[in-house]
């Protein structure tokens, strides 16, 4: 069996498991992403390594155009530097920057992907039990004033980060959840 399909068999079921019923949406596979929320409540302790492989392995995993996988993944856990970039970081939190060749403006098919995998690396966070933030406002600062203290790759600059940390036991998101557009206002179907 190969590791994609290892993958799928172990990461699908873990996202649909590991966030709480919803309404009726839980009855579709969707239902899970549905539940996600961008956290805000953000508590102290540390990421065991095993659980940040298994977050990095769903970000290398995630699609790309052409399969280019453009990103280089920096994990940031010196905490002195992750409130550099993230003033309200948490210690124990971990900043991970996506960067990709360019300026980080201007290659379009890049940052497409690299928010791909950004996406794929805040829903593992998050089945795995942690809270996830997707931060793209740090990024002119970031590759301003710290790529080399980052070591990003020669000719990268920081694309998006995700945020990823303990968050306070028996939040939700219906509970921390900022409200949502109304789907009416935001779909059309010809």
């Amino acid at each position: 069996m190969n590791k994609r399909r290892i993958l799928a068999l172990v990461v699908f079921p873990v996202l649909l498991a590991a966030v709480p019923a919803f309404g009726q949406q839980n009855n579709a596979p969707a239902g899970s992403i549905i539940n996600h929320y961008a956290a805000r409540n953000f508590i102290a302790g540390s990421i065991p390594k095993a659980d940040m492989d298994q977050i990095l392995q769903a970000g290398i995993r995630a699609p790309s155009a052409g399969n280019r996988q453009p990103w280089f993944f920096t994990v940031v856990q010196n905490q002195d530097l992750a409130k550099r970039i993230v003033r309200d970081n948490v210690d124990g939190n971990v900043l991970i920057v996506i960067s990709a060749s360019g300026d980080g403006k201007t290659n379009g098919g890049a940052i497409l992907d690299c928010a791909l995998a950004a996406e794929n690396i805040y829903l593992a966070a998050q089945a795995l039990g942690y809270g996830s933030r997707i931060y793209t406002g740090p990024m002119d600062a970031l590759n301003r004033d710290l790529k080399t203290e980052l070591s990003l790759p020669s000719g990268h600059s920081a694309v998006v980060l995700v945020r990823v940390g303990r968050v306070q036991p028996g939040v939700d998101a219906v509970s921390a959840a900022s409200s949502r557009k109304a789907p009416d206002s935001l779909v059309r179907y010809k």
